[in-house]
Protein backbone atom coordinates (compact mmCIF):
# COMPACT_ATOMS: atom_id res chain seq x y z
CA UNK A 1 0.00 0.00 0.00
CA UNK A 2 1.42 3.38 -0.99
CA UNK A 3 1.97 5.48 2.13
CA UNK A 4 1.03 8.69 0.30
CA UNK A 5 -2.38 7.47 -0.92
CA UNK A 6 -5.50 7.04 1.21
CA UNK A 7 -6.82 3.48 1.42
CA UNK A 8 -10.15 4.15 -0.31
CA UNK A 9 -8.40 6.01 -3.18
CA UNK A 10 -5.90 3.21 -3.80
CA UNK A 11 -8.81 0.81 -4.35
CA UNK A 12 -10.30 2.84 -7.20
CA UNK A 13 -9.96 2.07 -10.91
CA UNK A 14 -10.24 4.63 -13.73
CA UNK A 15 -13.83 5.45 -14.74
CA UNK A 16 -15.11 2.47 -16.77
CA UNK A 17 -16.48 4.62 -19.61
CA UNK A 18 -13.25 6.59 -20.03
CA UNK A 19 -11.16 3.40 -19.76
CA UNK A 20 -13.11 1.61 -22.53
CA UNK A 21 -12.76 4.67 -24.77
CA UNK A 22 -8.99 4.72 -24.32
CA UNK A 23 -8.71 0.95 -24.82
CA UNK A 24 -10.84 1.19 -27.99
CA UNK A 25 -8.60 3.97 -29.33
CA UNK A 26 -5.47 1.94 -28.51
CA UNK A 27 -6.76 -1.14 -30.35
CA UNK A 28 -7.87 1.02 -33.28
CA UNK A 29 -4.39 2.55 -33.57
CA UNK A 30 -2.86 -0.93 -33.56
CA UNK A 31 -4.84 -1.71 -36.73
CA UNK A 32 -7.74 -3.74 -35.28
CA UNK A 33 -11.24 -2.96 -36.56
CA UNK A 34 -13.10 -1.64 -33.51
CA UNK A 35 -16.78 -0.83 -33.12
CA UNK A 36 -16.89 1.83 -30.38
CA UNK A 37 -20.10 0.81 -28.62
CA UNK A 38 -18.60 1.29 -25.16
CA UNK A 39 -18.30 5.05 -24.74
CA UNK A 40 -21.42 7.23 -24.46
CA UNK A 41 -20.76 10.49 -26.25
CA UNK A 42 -22.95 12.57 -28.53
CA UNK A 43 -21.70 12.15 -32.11
CA UNK A 44 -23.38 15.37 -33.25
CA UNK A 45 -21.81 18.81 -33.74
CA UNK A 46 -22.60 21.70 -31.42
CA UNK A 47 -25.29 23.94 -33.05
CA UNK A 48 -23.69 26.63 -35.25
CA UNK A 49 -25.17 29.57 -33.33
CA UNK A 50 -23.67 28.24 -30.08
CA UNK A 51 -20.23 27.84 -31.73
CA UNK A 52 -20.51 31.42 -33.03
CA UNK A 53 -21.33 32.61 -29.52
CA UNK A 54 -18.21 30.86 -28.19
CA UNK A 55 -16.04 32.51 -30.83
CA UNK A 56 -17.58 35.92 -30.12
CA UNK A 57 -16.84 35.54 -26.41
CA UNK A 58 -13.33 34.10 -26.66
CA UNK A 59 -12.00 37.41 -25.30
CA UNK A 60 -13.85 36.97 -21.97
CA UNK A 61 -11.05 36.21 -19.55
CA UNK A 62 -12.01 37.31 -16.06
CA UNK A 63 -13.24 35.08 -13.24
CA UNK A 64 -17.02 34.85 -13.16
CA UNK A 65 -19.17 34.54 -9.99
CA UNK A 66 -18.69 31.14 -8.33
CA UNK A 67 -22.40 30.32 -8.68
CA UNK A 68 -22.21 31.13 -12.39
CA UNK A 69 -23.00 33.99 -14.75
CA UNK A 70 -26.30 35.61 -13.75
CA UNK A 71 -27.60 35.86 -17.33
CA UNK A 72 -26.84 32.17 -17.92
CA UNK A 73 -28.57 31.14 -14.69
CA UNK A 74 -31.66 33.13 -15.74
CA UNK A 75 -31.66 31.45 -19.17
CA UNK A 76 -31.37 27.99 -17.61
CA UNK A 77 -34.18 28.66 -15.12
CA UNK A 78 -36.49 29.89 -17.89
CA UNK A 79 -35.60 26.85 -20.00
CA UNK A 80 -36.14 24.43 -17.12
CA UNK A 81 -39.51 25.88 -16.21
CA UNK A 82 -40.98 24.63 -19.49
CA UNK A 83 -40.97 21.09 -18.03
CA UNK A 84 -39.78 21.26 -14.43
CA UNK A 85 -40.65 22.83 -11.12
CA UNK A 86 -40.67 26.65 -10.89
CA UNK A 87 -36.96 27.53 -10.53
CA UNK A 88 -35.39 30.99 -10.54
CA UNK A 89 -31.83 32.15 -11.24
CA UNK A 90 -30.85 31.98 -7.55
CA UNK A 91 -31.62 28.23 -7.55
CA UNK A 92 -29.06 27.47 -10.28
CA UNK A 93 -25.41 26.54 -9.67
CA UNK A 94 -23.09 26.24 -12.71
CA UNK A 95 -20.31 23.65 -12.70
CA UNK A 96 -17.66 22.21 -15.06
CA UNK A 97 -19.99 19.35 -16.03
CA UNK A 98 -22.52 17.76 -13.67
CA UNK A 99 -19.99 15.09 -12.68
CA UNK A 100 -18.03 17.61 -10.59
CA UNK A 101 -21.19 18.97 -8.94
CA UNK A 102 -22.26 15.40 -8.07
CA UNK A 103 -18.83 14.71 -6.58
CA UNK A 104 -19.01 17.84 -4.41
CA UNK A 105 -22.55 16.82 -3.39
CA UNK A 106 -21.21 13.49 -2.13
CA UNK A 107 -18.56 15.35 -0.12
CA UNK A 108 -21.11 17.73 1.39
CA UNK A 109 -23.89 15.21 2.04
CA UNK A 110 -24.29 13.84 5.55
CA UNK A 111 -26.19 10.57 5.23
CA UNK A 112 -26.36 7.47 3.05
CA UNK A 113 -27.01 6.95 -0.65
CA UNK A 114 -29.71 4.94 -2.44
CA UNK A 115 -28.72 3.78 -5.92
CA UNK A 116 -30.94 1.87 -8.34
CA UNK A 117 -29.01 -0.93 -10.06
CA UNK A 118 -28.15 -0.33 -12.84
CA UNK A 119 -26.75 3.17 -12.28
CA UNK A 120 -24.23 5.33 -14.13
CA UNK A 121 -20.68 4.17 -13.44
CA UNK A 122 -19.51 7.21 -11.43
CA UNK A 123 -22.25 7.50 -8.77
CA UNK A 124 -20.89 4.65 -6.66
CA UNK A 125 -17.14 5.47 -6.83
CA UNK A 126 -17.85 9.11 -5.91
CA UNK A 127 -19.82 7.97 -2.86
CA UNK A 128 -16.95 5.61 -2.00
CA UNK A 129 -14.41 8.46 -2.15
CA UNK A 130 -16.65 10.59 0.09
CA UNK A 131 -17.11 7.63 2.49
CA UNK A 132 -20.89 7.61 2.02
CA UNK A 133 -22.51 4.23 2.49
CA UNK A 134 -24.34 2.88 -0.60
CA UNK A 135 -27.58 0.88 -0.61
CA UNK A 136 -28.35 -0.73 -3.96
CA UNK A 137 -31.96 -1.17 -5.12
CA UNK A 138 -32.01 -3.99 -7.65
CA UNK A 139 -34.24 -3.46 -10.68
CA UNK A 140 -35.11 -5.55 -13.75
CA UNK A 141 -36.19 -5.05 -17.34
CA UNK A 142 -39.76 -5.80 -16.15
CA UNK A 143 -39.74 -2.49 -14.22
CA UNK A 144 -38.02 -0.69 -17.13
CA UNK A 145 -34.80 -0.70 -15.05
CA UNK A 146 -36.23 1.68 -12.41
CA UNK A 147 -37.21 1.00 -8.78
CA UNK A 148 -40.90 0.67 -7.92
CA UNK A 149 -42.50 2.07 -4.76
CA UNK A 150 -42.42 -1.31 -3.01
CA UNK A 151 -38.69 -1.97 -3.56
CA UNK A 152 -37.80 1.61 -2.63
CA UNK A 153 -39.82 1.56 0.60
CA UNK A 154 -38.45 -1.86 1.56
CA UNK A 155 -34.87 -0.60 1.14
CA UNK A 156 -35.61 2.54 3.20
CA UNK A 157 -37.14 0.47 6.02
CA UNK A 158 -34.03 -1.74 6.09
CA UNK A 159 -31.77 1.29 6.39
CA UNK A 160 -31.06 2.69 9.85
CA UNK A 161 -29.91 6.08 8.52
CA UNK A 162 -32.86 8.42 7.99
CA UNK A 163 -31.05 11.06 5.93
CA UNK A 164 -31.02 9.48 2.47
CA UNK A 165 -30.08 10.69 -1.01
CA UNK A 166 -31.73 8.86 -3.92
CA UNK A 167 -30.23 9.10 -7.41
CA UNK A 168 -32.74 8.89 -10.24
CA UNK A 169 -31.54 9.01 -13.87
CA UNK A 170 -34.19 9.23 -16.61
CA UNK A 171 -33.72 8.58 -19.51
CA UNK A 172 -31.50 6.00 -17.96
CA UNK A 173 -27.81 5.30 -18.49
CA UNK A 174 -27.21 2.35 -19.15
CA UNK A 175 -30.61 1.17 -20.43
CA UNK A 176 -31.98 4.11 -22.44
CA UNK A 177 -35.36 3.77 -20.70
CA UNK A 178 -37.64 6.44 -19.23
CA UNK A 179 -39.08 6.30 -15.70
CA UNK A 180 -42.87 5.89 -15.93
CA UNK A 181 -43.67 5.68 -12.20
CA UNK A 182 -42.41 9.05 -10.98
CA UNK A 183 -45.53 9.77 -8.95
CA UNK A 184 -45.29 6.62 -6.79
CA UNK A 185 -41.55 7.21 -6.23
CA UNK A 186 -42.34 10.83 -5.25
CA UNK A 187 -44.96 9.68 -2.72
CA UNK A 188 -42.43 7.41 -1.00
CA UNK A 189 -39.83 10.20 -1.12
CA UNK A 190 -42.27 12.60 0.58
CA UNK A 191 -43.25 10.02 3.18
CA UNK A 192 -39.62 9.44 4.24
CA UNK A 193 -38.29 12.95 3.44
CA UNK A 194 -35.71 11.68 0.97
CA UNK A 195 -33.56 14.06 -1.05
CA UNK A 196 -33.62 13.14 -4.75
CA UNK A 197 -30.86 13.95 -7.21
CA UNK A 198 -32.66 13.79 -10.56
CA UNK A 199 -29.99 13.31 -13.24
CA UNK A 200 -31.76 14.69 -16.33
CA UNK A 201 -28.72 14.95 -18.61
CA UNK A 202 -30.57 13.00 -21.36
CA UNK A 203 -34.00 14.61 -20.80
CA UNK A 204 -33.97 16.65 -24.03
CA UNK A 205 -33.20 13.47 -25.97
CA UNK A 206 -36.45 11.71 -24.93
CA UNK A 207 -37.85 10.25 -28.14
CA UNK A 208 -41.58 10.80 -27.53
CA UNK A 209 -41.22 14.52 -26.58
CA UNK A 210 -43.28 13.83 -23.43
CA UNK A 211 -40.50 14.16 -20.84
CA UNK A 212 -41.60 14.47 -17.22
CA UNK A 213 -39.40 15.33 -14.25
CA UNK A 214 -39.84 14.02 -10.72
CA UNK A 215 -39.42 17.65 -9.63
CA UNK A 216 -43.01 18.17 -10.81
CA UNK A 217 -44.22 15.66 -8.20
CA UNK A 218 -41.74 16.36 -5.40
CA UNK A 219 -40.38 19.90 -5.96
CA UNK A 220 -39.33 20.55 -2.37
CA UNK A 221 -36.89 17.63 -2.21
CA UNK A 222 -35.56 17.31 -5.76
CA UNK A 223 -32.27 18.64 -7.14
CA UNK A 224 -32.33 18.69 -10.96
CA UNK A 225 -29.02 18.02 -12.70
CA UNK A 226 -28.34 18.64 -16.39
CA UNK A 227 -25.97 20.33 -18.85
CA UNK A 228 -24.77 20.77 -22.41
CA UNK A 229 -22.94 17.48 -23.00
CA UNK A 230 -25.67 15.21 -24.41
CA UNK A 231 -28.36 17.32 -26.11
CA UNK A 232 -25.95 19.98 -27.40
CA UNK A 233 -23.08 17.68 -28.43
CA UNK A 234 -20.74 19.63 -26.13
CA UNK A 235 -19.34 16.99 -23.76
CA UNK A 236 -15.82 18.41 -24.03
CA UNK A 237 -16.99 21.93 -23.17
CA UNK A 238 -17.70 20.77 -19.60
CA UNK A 239 -20.70 22.83 -18.59
CA UNK A 240 -23.41 21.50 -16.29
CA UNK A 241 -25.74 22.83 -13.65
CA UNK A 242 -27.78 21.95 -10.59
CA UNK A 243 -31.22 23.46 -9.95
CA UNK A 244 -31.74 23.39 -6.19
CA UNK A 245 -35.13 24.25 -4.61
CA UNK A 246 -35.32 26.91 -1.92
CA UNK A 247 -36.15 24.23 0.69
CA UNK A 248 -32.59 22.89 0.21
CA UNK A 249 -30.98 26.35 0.46
CA UNK A 250 -28.51 25.27 3.16
CA UNK A 251 -27.19 22.52 0.90
CA UNK A 252 -26.86 25.01 -1.97
CA UNK A 253 -24.79 27.38 0.18
CA UNK A 254 -22.46 24.52 1.20
CA UNK A 255 -22.14 23.42 -2.42
CA UNK A 256 -21.20 26.97 -3.46
CA UNK A 257 -18.43 27.02 -0.84
CA UNK A 258 -17.06 23.72 -2.15
CA UNK A 259 -17.23 25.10 -5.71
CA UNK A 260 -15.24 28.16 -4.60
CA UNK A 261 -12.56 25.93 -3.03
CA UNK A 262 -12.28 23.50 -5.95
CA UNK A 263 -12.86 24.85 -9.48
CA UNK A 264 -13.43 28.56 -8.56
CA UNK A 265 -15.72 29.21 -11.55
CA UNK A 266 -16.48 27.67 -14.94
CA UNK A 267 -14.67 28.88 -18.08
CA UNK A 268 -15.95 32.37 -18.96
CA UNK A 269 -16.25 32.00 -22.78
CA UNK A 270 -18.19 28.74 -22.38
CA UNK A 271 -20.63 30.28 -19.90
CA UNK A 272 -21.32 33.18 -22.28
CA UNK A 273 -21.79 30.76 -25.18
CA UNK A 274 -24.15 28.65 -23.06
CA UNK A 275 -26.55 31.61 -22.82
CA UNK A 276 -27.15 31.13 -26.55
CA UNK A 277 -27.61 27.38 -26.01
CA UNK A 278 -30.34 27.91 -23.41
CA UNK A 279 -32.00 31.10 -24.64
CA UNK A 280 -32.46 30.35 -28.36
CA UNK A 281 -34.77 27.88 -30.04
CA UNK A 282 -32.87 24.71 -31.00
CA UNK A 283 -35.97 22.61 -31.66
CA UNK A 284 -35.06 22.00 -35.34
CA UNK A 285 -31.59 20.73 -34.36
CA UNK A 286 -33.00 18.58 -31.55
CA UNK A 287 -35.71 17.13 -33.78
CA UNK A 288 -33.12 16.08 -36.40
CA UNK A 289 -30.82 14.61 -33.73
CA UNK A 290 -33.65 12.65 -32.09
CA UNK A 291 -34.86 11.35 -35.45
CA UNK A 292 -31.43 9.81 -36.05
CA UNK A 293 -30.96 8.48 -32.50
CA UNK A 294 -34.47 7.03 -32.31
CA UNK A 295 -34.15 5.29 -35.69
CA UNK A 296 -30.65 3.98 -34.95
CA UNK A 297 -31.64 2.71 -31.48
CA UNK A 298 -34.74 1.00 -32.89
CA UNK A 299 -32.63 -0.64 -35.63
CA UNK A 300 -30.14 -2.03 -33.09
CA UNK A 301 -32.99 -3.20 -30.84
CA UNK A 302 -34.88 -4.92 -33.67
CA UNK A 303 -31.75 -6.61 -34.99
CA UNK A 304 -30.47 -7.87 -31.64
CA UNK A 305 -33.64 -8.98 -29.86
CA UNK A 306 -34.09 -12.74 -30.11
CA UNK A 307 -34.86 -15.78 -28.00
CA UNK A 308 -31.30 -15.57 -26.59
CA UNK A 309 -30.88 -11.77 -26.33
CA UNK A 310 -33.24 -9.96 -23.94
CA UNK A 311 -33.36 -6.24 -24.65
CA UNK A 312 -35.65 -3.31 -23.80
CA UNK A 313 -36.61 -0.85 -26.52
CA UNK A 314 -34.80 2.51 -26.16
CA UNK A 315 -36.87 5.56 -25.16
CA UNK A 316 -34.22 8.28 -24.98
CA UNK A 317 -30.50 9.00 -24.95
CA UNK A 318 -28.30 6.59 -26.87
CA UNK A 319 -27.99 3.31 -24.94
CA UNK A 320 -29.29 -0.24 -24.93
CA UNK A 321 -28.74 -2.88 -22.25
CA UNK A 322 -28.82 -6.35 -23.86
CA UNK A 323 -28.68 -9.55 -21.83
CA UNK A 324 -27.04 -12.51 -23.58
CA UNK A 325 -28.92 -15.33 -21.90
CA UNK A 326 -26.99 -18.11 -23.67
CA UNK A 327 -23.55 -16.70 -22.71
CA UNK A 328 -21.60 -18.85 -20.23
CA UNK A 329 -18.80 -16.81 -18.71
CA UNK A 330 -17.54 -16.32 -15.15
CA UNK A 331 -18.64 -12.66 -15.28
CA UNK A 332 -20.10 -10.02 -17.59
CA UNK A 333 -16.60 -8.52 -17.68
CA UNK A 334 -15.17 -11.78 -19.08
CA UNK A 335 -18.00 -11.85 -21.62
CA UNK A 336 -17.20 -8.32 -22.82
CA UNK A 337 -13.50 -9.21 -23.16
CA UNK A 338 -14.47 -12.20 -25.31
CA UNK A 339 -16.77 -10.04 -27.47
CA UNK A 340 -14.04 -7.43 -27.98
CA UNK A 341 -11.42 -10.04 -28.84
CA UNK A 342 -13.58 -12.01 -31.29
CA UNK A 343 -15.68 -9.26 -32.91
CA UNK A 344 -13.99 -5.92 -32.22
CA UNK A 345 -17.22 -4.69 -30.55
CA UNK A 346 -16.43 -2.70 -27.39
CA UNK A 347 -19.17 -2.91 -24.72
CA UNK A 348 -19.27 -2.16 -20.99
CA UNK A 349 -20.17 -5.02 -18.61
CA UNK A 350 -23.34 -4.79 -16.51
CA UNK A 351 -21.23 -5.21 -13.35
CA UNK A 352 -19.82 -1.69 -13.92
CA UNK A 353 -23.36 -0.39 -13.31
CA UNK A 354 -23.95 -2.14 -9.98
CA UNK A 355 -25.49 -5.40 -11.21
CA UNK A 356 -24.48 -8.94 -10.27
CA UNK A 357 -21.42 -9.85 -12.36
CA UNK A 358 -22.98 -13.27 -13.07
CA UNK A 359 -25.74 -11.61 -15.12
CA UNK A 360 -24.64 -11.49 -18.74
CA UNK A 361 -25.64 -7.88 -19.34
CA UNK A 362 -23.71 -5.20 -21.21
CA UNK A 363 -24.24 -1.55 -22.10
CA UNK A 364 -24.25 -0.71 -25.79
CA UNK A 365 -23.91 2.90 -27.00
CA UNK A 366 -25.15 3.29 -30.59
CA UNK A 367 -23.19 6.46 -31.40
CA UNK A 368 -20.28 5.13 -33.49
CA UNK A 369 -20.93 7.34 -36.52
CA UNK A 370 -20.18 10.81 -37.88
CA UNK A 371 -23.11 12.84 -36.58
CA UNK A 372 -22.42 15.93 -38.72
CA UNK A 373 -22.43 13.82 -41.87
CA UNK A 374 -25.58 11.93 -40.84
CA UNK A 375 -27.42 15.21 -40.12
CA UNK A 376 -26.36 16.73 -43.43
CA UNK A 377 -27.43 13.67 -45.47
CA UNK A 378 -30.83 13.22 -43.80
CA UNK A 379 -32.03 16.79 -43.28
CA UNK A 380 -35.66 17.74 -43.85
CA UNK A 381 -38.75 15.60 -43.47
CA UNK A 382 -37.26 12.46 -45.07
CA UNK A 383 -38.13 9.28 -43.22
CA UNK A 384 -35.06 7.19 -42.42
CA UNK A 385 -34.56 3.65 -43.68
CA UNK A 386 -31.94 0.89 -43.45
CA UNK A 387 -30.12 2.28 -46.50
CA UNK A 388 -29.59 5.59 -44.66
CA UNK A 389 -28.06 3.72 -41.76
CA UNK A 390 -25.79 1.62 -44.00
CA UNK A 391 -24.57 4.79 -45.71
CA UNK A 392 -24.23 7.09 -42.68
CA UNK A 393 -23.56 4.67 -39.82
CA UNK A 394 -21.84 1.59 -41.31
CA UNK A 395 -20.14 0.76 -38.00
CA UNK A 396 -23.56 0.43 -36.34
CA UNK A 397 -24.79 -1.99 -39.02
CA UNK A 398 -21.57 -4.04 -39.13
CA UNK A 399 -21.02 -4.01 -35.36
CA UNK A 400 -24.56 -5.20 -34.64
CA UNK A 401 -24.17 -7.93 -37.26
CA UNK A 402 -20.88 -9.08 -35.65
CA UNK A 403 -22.47 -9.07 -32.19
CA UNK A 404 -25.44 -11.10 -33.38
CA UNK A 405 -23.14 -13.60 -35.08
CA UNK A 406 -21.11 -13.93 -31.88
CA UNK A 407 -24.27 -14.59 -29.85
CA UNK A 408 -25.52 -17.19 -32.33
CA UNK A 409 -22.18 -19.02 -32.20
CA UNK A 410 -22.35 -19.63 -28.43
Amino acid sequence: MNKFIKDQISQLKPSATLAINEESNRLKKSGKKIYKFGFGQSPFPVPESVISALKANANKHTYLPMQGLEELRSAIAENLNKINNNFNKEDIVIGPGTKELMFLTQIAFKGEVLLPAPSWVSYQPQAFIAKNKIHWIQTTSNSNWFPNAESLEKKIKNTKEKNLLLFLNSPNNPAGTVCKNLQEIAEIAKKYKLTILSDEIYSRLTFDDQYKSISNYYPEGTIVSSGLSKWCGAGGWRLGFFAIPNQLKEFKESLKILCSESFTSVSAPIQYAAIEAYRSDHSHYLSAVKKILSFTGKYVYENLKSNVINITEPEGGFYLFPEFTNAKFSSSSEMCKDILKKTGVALLPGSDFGLDSKKMLARLSYTDFDGANFLKNTSGSKKLDAADLKKNAPNIVDGVSALKEWSNSL
